[in-house]
Formats: structure tokens, C-alpha cells, sequence
């Protein structure tokens, strides 16, 4: 249709349709002029309606004007009229573009004007739920286009609902906060999304939820929320958040306890089983810390013919937990025990950890025993793995155990075989990284406590190298057996900064990170940081599912077991743990460094000394001595050097935020 002066058109202009005139054109540009009396440039593809009706515009502006607001008001009151819905339900069978004359007969009873079709044209593009839209003709949805549409309205209008319900419902309680046990379901859902925006910030994915209810509501998102959450008793002040992050399970299924129930009522029979070597008659011990309930590992020694029979017993938790069983799962969902310095969260259910799953004083148990065969000088002759039943006789603390060092030969000959395995291992190229230990824990009171160990007490050393010796032996036997296994291999350290167990403590921090990093892999290959030729971990299987993997693994090699892992279901479990085994490392790392911070916030203004462990060019990092803490220091005005001693003042703490500083002293 050619145009002209005084044609009514409509076009659209950010997301409104626009009535206007035409009053002029050149080159298929219009010059127009709207209802709101704007005059502008148009190309023609711009318009979405013109009529057929024609405006005097000699007759003025102001009466041009006149007719361009009639005509937009008669065309809007008009749409109201337009039942969209039912229109879609005569036509969406058809499945075909549909001209806007076709649509606006069908709509209007005749006479039909511009005002009947542009009307039909508004009421669609307004609501677009039914038709799709295009240059004056439309093809109407599917009935399942229509109701996921339908049910996208429904949800945005319960989001909105829920984000207006709770702003209000959050601006009372801020003020007066209500105990968590009284909240109906609604205010549940709502400290639900407040919750998981407070741990995941932009990663929630109700985010944008909680965040519009915080903005609503006039309530900061940080510490307030967080305060909040204390008050109403939903968190405590010292929540330990990483856990939450990580969604790290605490309690175990029902059906898990019910598995623990049973089998603690009616252990698995294994003390007549030929297949195990009774060795109740050994002194067996157990030494550990002196909260530990879980034993997993003891210890024996006999004198021979020839030299001693060193034996090193791991409780047969394989023996009670069969694959695939709902513990089982359970465990392999968790990856390992978690231990911090304010709970510990266990793999198995206590009733299994710290009972029939464990070494205890007095107990007929099964076990895998590794029994190593030294001569008079303990070198290594012979070792055999066998399955076995066992009792402990004796349940010691390394506290117990150091006492006794001076005062019963078989801590003594413990200590002089673990120092000569120990040697034997730096002959092989092993690296000893020492560094003082900051032991962090709760008293019963609740007050952090903390010690600093210096060196390694004989007892702990001792049993250290009993494990490793132990490990590594049960690899040489699963690659003897061609078994696949969890095997931890390492590469040679990047470089050396000392021989055996000599160095600085300086050389022994910057030795971590020459380390080359630690493989798993369900083929053996040496470790060059322990020096051994093939390495797994197995004398953990209470705590560590890797262990129990491997445990199972060397059961099969004994002839206990008929379904040993194949190599691919190894690397498969490999894959699986890899996520829990991270969040757990990161979750212990952080709740140390919380309740270390808790310690020293009360502290600030105190001097430490400490020691420049690097420098950059925006400042040095400097480790606190008394805690084993570094921290930056600011670079203006100093000329430190690695290795230097210098005192520092604790300047700020904040536990919940990761917050430490100092400034020099």
C-alpha cells in the first residue's frame, strides 16, 4: 500500500505499540508524528499496522494530534474486548499462518475497522503465550507450547509471590527473630534460600530469589544474614560452614543403622574359619591417641631362633562389609572419617567403627596380618600376609607408650627396628619433612586449646614406620599376586634441600614444595618421598575407603575372597572418591584454621617472632614460629631476606572471615 500524507500507522517502540501519522515521505522513509507528539524518521518495514483510514493534515496539528489519541484510545479500549484464548482455541489445530483479517473477523462481528484490527494485533503481541508474531500474520502455538508456558507464568508468579511474602516475613523477624522450631512451612522455605545464598552466594541456584528478598526487606547479605541464622537457632556461632558447602553427610541412613544393628547383634562367624592362622597367643598392643575409640592397627613382636617376628595387624573390616551393601555405600559416599579439632565424622557407623570393626582390648577379632621376619640386626628377611584371629591384650596412648620406652624391652626393640626401617628408606632416596606440629582441640569446657610438638615422640615414630613397612609389603604382595590395587606412587622431588633427616626448618618448609605431587593409580610404581618400590595404604580401613579397597583386594590374593576388583572398577573408584576425598581435605583444612584464628583473636596486639619464608615484589611471606601461621607483611620500608627472624604484632583475626594480619614490631 502506497503511503501518504495522513496515514494512520502503528509501529513498535521498546516494547509499546505507538500510534501515529504520516506526515511525510521520501526515499520509503516516513516522517511521522505520534500521540505523544514526537515527530521521527521511519523506514517503512518499521510498521506493525497501517490503516486504511486517512487524516486531513491541513487541518492543523493540534486537530491531527486529536485523531492520532482517538484512534490509539479506541484501538486500546478495544483490545480488551479480543478474547486471545478463545481465538488460539479455533485456530491452533490448523497449525498455519494466519493473516490479521482472518483473526479479526473471527474476533469482531462486522462492520470490522482498522480500530477492530489493530485491536486483535495489540491483544496478540501483548500476550505472546498463544501466537508467534511476524509482519502482520501469526501462527498459533501447540497445545504443549502453550502449557509450558502456562506453567512458566504460574512458577514466575510464585517466585514473585514468595520473594514478596518473604521480605515481609524476613523485615519482623530481623527484629525479633523466631526460634527454629516454630517455623511453618513457608518461613522453612524461605531460611532455606537464605541459607544457601549465604553459602553459595551467586552458586545457589535460588539466588536471585534470596537475593531479591534481602533488597526487599533491607537486610545485608553478610554478616547480618549470617547473625540471623545464629539467633533463630539454626546455626551456631561457631557453625562449621565448610561442611554445609560441601554437603559432606553427617548421620548415616536407616537403613544403614539397621544394617549396624543387626550385624552387631550377630556378628559374621569367622573363628573357625581354616583358612585363619589363630594367633591369640601374641602380645598384641594398640597405640594411639588418647581420645581414639577406632583401633585399627596393632602391633607384636617375638623373639626367634634367628632374630624376631614383627607383627603388624589390621582389623578385617571386609570381613563384616560386603560390597555394595547399604554401609558399604555409605562409605564409599564418604570417602573417609573427617577428623577436626571439634567433631569427628566417622566412615562407618560407631557401632561398627568402635566395636566389632575394631581392635579392642579383650575381643576375639579378625584380622589381615602382615608378620615380617628380621634378623639381629632387623634387616628384613622374609614376610608373610595371612588372615588371622587376634586379641589385644594391651590398649596403650603414645603417652603410655613413651613412658615405657626406658622401662619394657619390646618399646625399646619397637623403636630401634622403626629407626633402622627408617634409615633404610633414606639409603632409598626418602625425604623426612619435619616441621613443628600445632595440635588444636576443644576442651570439655569448650575453651581451644593448643600444643606445639617439636619433634616426633618415639611412639609416634615408631608407629609410623610399623605402617609404612606394612603398606609397602602389601603392595610388593598385590604386585607378586598381579592384583590391582589403590596404589600411591610419587616422582622424584623437583629438587633436594637436605639428606635424610637433616635440614632446617626452614629447608623442611621449602622442601613441601619441591615435592612432586602424590599419583593414584591402580598400578604400582615407586614413591620417592617415602623411598619405597610400591606403595598402598591398607592399615586404615575403619577410616579410609581407600584401605578398604585395598583390603579387599589382598583378601582375594589370600584366597578369602572370589570377586576381586578388576582393574577398571579400581579406576572407577578412584574417579568416584576423588570429589569427597577433596572436600574433606578442604573441609579439615579450613575448620583447623578457623579454630586456630579463634585462638588467636583474643590476641591481637601480641608479639610473635617469626621467620621470612619469601619475598615478592609487593611484600614478604613471614611464618609465625609459635603457631606455624604465615601471613604477608606488607613489603614498605623493609630489606628482609629468606630466612630472616623478625617480630611481628597480631594486628587484626577474624576466624569466621579467613582474616590474619601483623605488621613488623
Amino acid at each position: 500500500m502506497a503511503m501518504k500524507p495522513g496515514t494512520l500507522v502503528e509501529y513498535i517502540d521498546q516494547q509499546k505499540i505507538i500510534c501515529a501519522a504520516v506526515i511525510g515521505v521520501k526515499n520509503n522513509r516516513l516522517r511521522l508524528i505520534t500521540e505523544t507528539s514526537k515527530e521521527l524518521n521511519l523506514t517503512e518495514n518499521r510498521l506493525v499496522h497501517v490503516s486504511q483510514e486517512s487524516v486531513d493534515t491541513t487541518r492543523g496539528k493540534e486537530t491531527l494530534l486529536a485523531r492520532i489519541r482517538e484512534a490509539a484510545s479506541e484501538r486500546s479500549q478495544l483490545t480488551k474486548d479480543v478474547d486471545v484464548v478463545e481465538l488460539w482455541e479455533v485456530v491452533h489445530d490448523e497449525q498455519d499462518w494466519i493473516d490479521l483479517d482472518t483473526l479479526t473477523s473471527l474476533a469482531f462481528p462486522d462492520p470490522i475497522t482498522d480500530s477492530h484490527a489493530s485491536a486483535v494485533m495489540r491483544a496478540l503481541f501483548f500476550n505472546k503465550r498463544y501466537f508467534k508474531f511476524h509482519t502482520g500474520r501469526f501462527f498459533p502455538k501447540t497445545a504443549h507450547q502453550v502449557e509450558e508456558s502456562l506453567a512458566l507464568a504460574a512458577e514466575a508468579e510464585r517466585r514473585r509471590q514468595l520473594v514478596e511474602d518473604g521480605a515481609a516475613w524476613l523485615r519482623d523477624a530481623v527484629n525479633n527473630p523466631p526460634p527454629a522450631d516454630t517455623l511453618d512451612a513457608d518461613a522453612a522455605e524461605w531460611v532455606s534460600l537464605l541459607k544457601n545464598y549465604y553459602l553459595f552466594a551467586s552458586d545457589s541456584k535460588t539466588a536471585d530469589l534470596a537475593k531479591s528478598m534481602l533488597q526487599q526487606a533491607g537486610v545485608a547479605a553478610g554478616d547480618a544474614l549470617f547473625q540471623f541464622m545464629v539467633h533463630m537457632g539454626i546455626w551456631e556461632p561457631d557453625e562449621n560452614l565448610e561442611m554445609l558447602r560441601h554437603q559432606i553427610p553427617v548421620y548415616f541412613s536407616a537403613d544403614c543403622k539397621s544394617a549396624a544393628a543387626e550385624m552387631v547383634g550377630a556378628p559374621p562367624f569367622f573363628s573357625g574359619d581354616p583358612l585363619r592362622q589363630d594367633l591369640t597367643h601374641l602380645d598384641l598392643i594398640t597405640i594411639d591417641g588418647q581420645s581414639t575409640l577406632d583401633f585399627d592397627d596393632a602391633l607384636s613382636l617375638e623373639k626367634t631362633d634367628d632374630g624376631y617376628r614383627l607383627g603388624i595387624h589390621i582389623i578385617d573390616v571386609a570381613h563384616f562389609i560386603g560390597k555394595g551393601a547399604a554401609i558399604d555405600k555409605a562409605a564409599l559416599n564418604r570417602g573417609s572419617s573427617i577428623y577436626m579439632p571439634d567433631a569427628k565424622v566417622p566412615m562407618l557407623p560407631a557401632e561398627l567403627s568402635e566395636h566389632i570393626c575394631c581392635l579392642k582390648k579383650g575381643e576375639l577379632r579378625p584380622a589381615i596380618s602382615t608378620l615380617v621376619y628380621l634378623d639381629e640386626r632387623f634387616t628384613l628377611s622374609r614376610y608373610e600376609i595371612v588372615p588371622s584371629a587376634v586379641i589385644v591384650k594391651h590398649q596403650l596412648s603414645y603417652f603410655d607408650a613413651n613412658r615405657m620406652l626406658d622401662t619394657h624391652d619390646i618399646m625399646r626393640d619397637f623403636h630401634r627396628i622403626a629407626l633402622h626401617l627408617r634409615e633404610k628408606r633414606f639409603e632409598s632416596g626418602a625425604t623426612q619433612i619435619q616441621l613443628p606440629e600445632i595440635n588444636v582441640w576443644l576442651a570439655e569446657d569448650g575453651s581451644i586449646q593448643i600444643s606445639r610438638i617439636m619433634d616426633e615422640s618415639p611412639s609416634r615414630f615408631f608407629v609410623s614406620e610399623m605402617m609404612i613397612l606394612a603398606n609397602r609389603l602389601m603392595a610388593d604382595f598385590l604386585k607378586a599376586k598381579n592384583l590391582p590395587a589403590v596404589f600411591r606412587s610419587q616422582p622424584e622431588p623437583k629438587a633436594r634441600l637436605y639428606k635424610g633427616n637433616e635440614g632446617t626448618l626452614f629447608q623442611h618448609y621449602m622442601q613441601r614444595r619441591q615435592l612432586s605431587r602424590v599419583v593414584i593409580s591402580p598400578e604400582p610404581d615407586p614413591h620417592a618421598g617415602l623411598g619405597v618400590p610400591c606403595y598402598v595404604t591398607a592399615t586404615s580401613p575403619i577410616r579410609k575407603y581407600h584401605d578398604l579397597i585395598t583390603q579387599r583386594q589382598i583378601k582375594a590374593g589370600l584366597g578369602l575372597s572370589t570377586d576381586p576388583y578388576t582393574e577398571d572398577e579400581i579406576r572407577q573408584l578412584i574417579a568416584l572418591l576423588e570429589h569427597p576425598l577433596s572436600a574433606i581435605g578442604k573441609v579439615q583444612s579450613a575448620r583447623y584454621r578457623y579454630w586456630l584464628l579463634k585462638y588467636l583473636e583474643p590476641r591481637k596486639g601480641e608479639r610473635e617472632e617469626a621467620m621470612v619464608m619469601d619475598k615478592r615484589r609487593d611484600g614478604y611471606t613471614v611464618l609465625l614460629l609459635r603457631y606455624m601461621l604465615d601471613c604477608r607483611l606488607p613489603a614498605s620500608g623493609l630489606n628482609l631476606k629468606p630466612q630472616d627472624l623478625v617480630h611481628v604484632v597480631i594486628q587484626h583475626v577474624d576466624a569466621r572471615k579467613d582474616l590474619f594480619s601483623a605488621y613488623v614490631a
